[in-house]
């Protein structure tokens, strides 16, 4: 069974497949605003290694919309075009499985002079996720990405149906403006 990542959360569009544990494919590209692109691109790559899939899972977030958006509606198209399962998983929870400490709290960038966090304690989440400005948030670790072979772990006792999405998105319909 061979299991694709895909993680669009934070700023790096992150891609692996997995089998029986073992890493077949890992590859990342950097850059915030660069989802849309990047990711197609490191798929097909990544199929040229393995292109018997049969799951899919995707990092839920929290992180911002569009990002989310890239990733989340990738892995599911990709798992209904094929008939396979999806699940989704905390991007935070798969941070803090990389992560020796017993309490600490992971945060990422939120944009907006803001980063989503959540407080972790004996590797169980107890708080979080949530958003708030760093100055509200004491002793957190940031800039850490999502190790995909930590969400294939989270897969097999997590599954999110729902992104993450901490606040509204900066887009607003034309009806609701005010």
């Amino acid at each position: 069974m061979s299991t694709l990542v895909i993680d669009t959360a934070t700023d790096r569009t992150s891609v692996g497949i997995y089998q029986s544990g073992v890493e077949l494919f890992y590859q990342f590209s950097d850059g915030a605003m660069a989802h849309g692109e990047a990711l197609p691109k490191i798929i097909a790559e990544a199929l040229k290694v393995e292109p018997n899939i049969s799951k899919v899972v995707v990092g839920m977030g929290p992180g911002p919309f569009t990002g989310l958006r890239v990733g989340i509606v990738f892995a599911q198209t990709f798992a209904t075009a094929r008939n396979i399962p999806w699940v989704g998983v905390c991007t935070l929870d798969a941070i803090a499985l990389s992560i020796a400490e017993n309490e600490f709290i992971v945060a990422t960038n939120a944009r907006r002079k803001e980063i989503y966090w959540a407080r972790y304690r004996d590797g169980q989440r107890v708080a979080g996720p949530a958003v708030n400005f760093p100055a509200d948030v004491d002793g957190y670790i940031i800039d850490q990405y999502p190790d995909v072979a930590r969400m294939v772990e989270l897969s097999a006792h997590e599954n999110y149906a729902e992104p993450f999405y901490l606040r509204r998105p900066d887009a607003v319909a034309t009806a609701d403006r005010a």
